[in-house]
């Protein structure tokens, strides 16, 4: 009697966990038997994780530093500079495409590789 106790009242604990996590919204979905099963809805995750922003990060200060590299820093100054006069659009890729100190240093150490 007392086995059966002990699983009964865990059936209820696992069922009470789950009627709590469904008071925070809950999800229907069809199983391949055609049985509709409703269980909590999933917490939400960030749907850009940290990793692929600082890859990205990586990749964008690579590319400059590359552009920086290939076409010289006097010339791509000048091509920024031209940026800054144009629209606000034209404006703000100015601002991102700046010459920056990492950027430089890429360029630097790509430069006599380039060469």
């Amino acid at each position: 009697m007392s086995e059966e106790h002990h699983l009964f009242m865990s059936r209820v604990r696992r069922l009470e966990r789950k009627h709590n996590a469904m008071a925070h919204g809950y999800t229907a979905r069809i199983r391949s038997d055609g049985l509709i099963v409703v269980g909590p809805q999933k917490k939400l995750e960030s749907r850009m994780p940290l990793r692929a922003v600082v890859l990205f990060l990586g990749a964008f200060l690579l590319f400059k530093g590359f552009l920086i590299a290939s076409i010289g820093l006097d010339s791509y100054q000048d091509r920024v500079a031209k940026l800054q006069a144009g629209s606000v659009l034209e404006q703000g890729g100015s601002y991102v495409m700046m010459v920056d100190p990492l950027s430089r240093l890429i360029s630097e150490k790509i430069g006599p590789v380039l060469r």
